[in-house]
């Protein structure tokens, strides 16, 4: 069966619901969960990169503030296509290590799911959702900062997914999000560049619908903007009597993560095995 050229970009924000969990999940991730990915997906993916989260500023975690990493993939064609389906070995997939990233509750009981079935748990289990957004390959909207250069400044970056809550349609909600979210951030210097893309809810029924990226000179900028002076922004028509900004579930409407600009891990051309400190 032919796979169409069909070039796209993913976001993963994986959560440590605790600090007993980051050295466990950060073992399972480089031990074994990077060569069973490279093993599968090298030949049609260009990018596998991880981001390690940056600490969650003050006032960050009512946006749904992931604390372990970003990770980003480039592909060439749709993973989820149906001619992709064989796969030689199973994901190696404990129940545990979606039990530390919280989807899932801590009660569940013990099993190595599919990779593909751990990449859709939470969301309708009284956990967040696992957010993997496919989004086109280019940003689809430059709102802020077109030019920006290395050397204009390093670079704090809030990348985050949104989806609206339910009875909010796409269009009253990114209404919304550009005539009065966006004005806040593109007025003020501290914000330097602003991007964002639909996500293509149709490759895997991703529960988030549009993702954007931030960059701010540091988190106190961002504190600033996102928490100080956020009663700025009109509240949206579905907000109720004492919600503040950003008006959406944590963890269920928004999912977002602070990063640098430089990857910690490029896995494509720098993993050479799970070699320990001596």
């Amino acid at each position: 069966m032919p796979v169409e050229f069909n070039p796209m970009r993913s976001f993963i924000y994986v959560d440590v619901v605790d600090e007993e969990y980051r050295h466990l999940l950060q073992h399972w991730l480089y031990f074994h969960h990077i060569p069973e990915s490279i093993s599968q997906f090298e030949p049609y993916c260009t990018k596998y990169d991880f981001y390690n989260a940056l600490p969650t500023p003050e006032g960050g975690e009512r946006f749904g503030t992931a604390r372990m990493q970003l990770t980003e993939h480039h592909w060439l064609v749709n993973i989820m296509d149906p001619a992709l389906k064989v796969k030689t070995f199973q994901e190696y997939m404990p129940i545990e290590a979606l039990k530390w990233q919280g989807t899932v509750p801590m009660t569940a009981g013990d099993a190595n799911l599919s990779g593909d079935d751990a990449r859709a748990t939470g969301g309708d289990n009284g956990c967040p959702p696992f957010v993997f957004a496919f989004c086109p390959m280019w940003w689809e909207e430059d709102i802020k900062g077109t030019g920006r250069t290395l050397e204009d400044g390093v670079n704090y970056r809030w990348n985050f997914a949104v989806r609206y809550p339910n009875g909010v349609s796409q269009e009253e909600g990114d209404k919304w999000l550009f005539e009065e979210v966006f004005p806040h951030f593109q007025n003020n210097n501290c914000c330097t560049r602003i991007l964002t893309s639909k996500v293509m809810q149709d490759v895997n029924d991703c529960p988030m619908s549009r993702v954007v990226e931030m960059w701010f000179t540091g988190p106190t900028a961002w504190k600033h903007l996102a928490v100080e002076t956020a009663d700025k922004i009109a509240k949206p028509s579905w907000a109720k009597d004492g919600d503040v900004f950003p008006y959406l579930n944590p963890g269920f409407e928004i999912r977002g993560i602070f990063v640098t600009d430089y990857p910690t891990c490029d896995a494509l051309h720098q993993y050479r095995g799970y070699i320990p400190r001596r």
